[in-house]
């Protein structure tokens, strides 16, 4: 009988410290999965001026869309380079230019099956010929744009283009200038 019982007391402590390493397992991937999501803020035009003239850092921006296919190829290189300069304070904000329908969610998806590791804002504006011309003047809209700025020497540089990576670097260099 005392067997019967010692038997029976490990077959559930077996049972338990399964159910605990279960549990654990699974808030370890919420926990893992809820920080890789990205909680993407809506802002206007003057927030993006406002980044671009206060920050201490040589900004990237790339304006982009999640229907825009050479946006998805220039978004991971442009990542990619710019993490080899981290040290000299370049940060890659991710200006969305989608539909407002798509906006937190489809973006937040897109975001993730990509695997974007920068920031990401969705810019809330709808009138081009007002938004546009506020980032630079020979904007037309077309995407992908980046803008390299470096507010500590005054240099920017807007090109509304793809670019390939050696192009990126390049450009990326002279705003470190």
């Amino acid at each position: 009988m005392i067997d019967t019982l010692i038997k029976f007391t490990s077959y559930f402590q077996k049972k338990i410290r399964m159910k605990i390493c279960k549990s654990i397992l699974i808030l370890l991937f919420t926990t893992i999965s809820f920080a890789r999501a990205q909680n993407i803020p809506s802002w206007k035009v003057t927030d993006v001026q406002h980044l671009m003239a206060e920050s201490d850092s040589v900004l990237v921006i790339s304006f982009w869309a999640t229907f825009c296919k050479p946006c998805a190829e220039e978004i991971p290189y442009l990542e990619s380079i710019s993490k080899k300069y981290k040290d000299k304070k370049v940060k890659v904000l991710l200006v969305s230019l989608d539909l407002a329908s798509f906006y937190p969610d489809k973006i937040e998806a897109f975001a993730k099956k990509n695997n974007y590791s920068s920031q990401i804002v969705w810019l809330n504006e709808t009138n081009a010929d007002y938004f546009c011309p506020r980032i630079d003047k020979s904007w037309d809209g077309a995407i992908p744009s980046t803008y390299f700025v470096n507010p500590k020497t005054g240099y920017r540089r807007f090109i509304s283009d793809q670019m390939k990576p050696a192009e990126f670097e390049k450009e990326l260099k002279k705003a470190l200038m």
